[in-house]
């Protein structure tokens, strides 16, 4: 069995506190690739937490093929968008709280997961 492939869009503070260290202590469990609007600040926090793959480009990261799964951790305003990419791509996904900005949004997210059968987490 191999380990399971993390991707973390938006590597800001939260995710450097939270997940960085995280992903790659637990057992069975490795970060792959993160990304962050700021291409240095995505390759600083690569290195901080051996992450594979440091980029800009969201899609780099939801399209990786050692991705499973993808902790979406940016403002609010992009989970939505960003959770119906990991949807499309066939992988689950952990969305930050909140996870949306409206009832509407949240009840949008859970049915894309719903539908497809993938994992929808909430952290």
């Amino acid at each position: 069995m191999r380990d399971i492939g993390w991707g973390i869009i938006g590597c800001g503070d939260v995710a450097d506190r939270k997940a960085g260290a995280a992903f790659n202590d637990l057992p069975g469990s490795r970060l792959v690739a993160v990304m962050r609007r700021n291409r240095a600040a995505a390759e600083a926090f690569a290195s901080r937490h051996g992450a594979m793959v440091s980029t800009d480009i969201a899609a780099e990261v939801i399209e990786h093929p050692d991705v499973d799964i993808v902790y979406v951790a940016t403002p609010p305003n992009r989970h939505l968008e960003y959770a119906r990419q990991v949807d499309s791509a066939g992988k689950a996904v952990l969305v930050e709280k909140p996870a949306g900005r409206s009832l509407e949004e949240l009840r949008e997210i859970e049915s894309l997961f719903k539908t497809s059968s993938l994992p929808l987490y909430v952290s």
